[in-house]
């Protein structure tokens, strides 16, 4: 188990609630991370990134009110030191190129496969209208706490259950959604929020 002190601690700024849960889901299995916060927008983000002092920040190069790049100097000329690493599915010639200048000069990282992978769980469960629909009551509610982030452990403390029956109702869940990670899980449970929120 890796020591709370050497944990590195993220932040995630992209835009996309369901980009945000598959990385907060996919990375927070993951011991040597901890996820200290989100945001959606790069006035959001430049405060977050004061106020946690992250040790890295993944940063969606396309936010609503302005752009990634401006937003990772902004967070760059903070007092801490924080490394930032671009996440992006944008083909822009003209925004990669800035990026690479700033790899160049030191300030960024640009990470495709990362990207790739999480616009992978970003697309999991695309086929029905809702997907959900044949989940049980139960079961909605244990995918909605692991969607959250919480461990097994975790939801079964909130929802009263052993950790095996929420072991079982997950195994459930991922047979009828046709998945096999709980990302994948968590993305589609997200994608049906948002949708209800339109």
């Amino acid at each position: 188990m890796t020591p709370a002190s050497a944990r590195i601690r993220l932040l995630i700024i992209d835009d996309s609630q369901v980009v945000r849960i598959g990385l907060r889901t996919l990375l927070g299995m993951e011991p040597s991370l901890e996820i200290v916060g989100e945001a959606a927008n790069v006035a959001e983000g430049v405060a977050a990134a004061a106020q946690l002092k992250p040790d890295v920040v993944l940063l969606d190069i396309r936010l609503p009110d302005g752009s990634g790049v401006d937003a990772c100097r902004q967070i760059l000329q903070q007092p801490h030191e924080a490394r930032v690493l671009f996440l992006t599915s944008v083909l822009d010639d003209g925004i990669i190129d800035e990026a690479i200048r700033d790899v160049a000069a030191g300030l960024s990282a640009l990470d495709p496969v990362i990207t790739t992978r999480v616009m992978q769980l970003a697309k999991a469960g695309g086929g029905q209208r809702d997907p959900l629909a044949q989940l049980s009551v139960q079961e909605k509610r244990v995918l909605s706490l692991i969607a959250e982030g919480c461990t097994n452990k975790e939801a079964a403390a909130r929802l009263n259950l052993s950790d095996k029956t929420v072991k079982n109702y997950l195994s459930t869940v991922f047979g009828k959604l046709h998945v096999s990670h709980r990302a994948q899980a968590a993305v589609i449970y997200a994608q049906q929020e948002q949708k209800k929120g339109l």
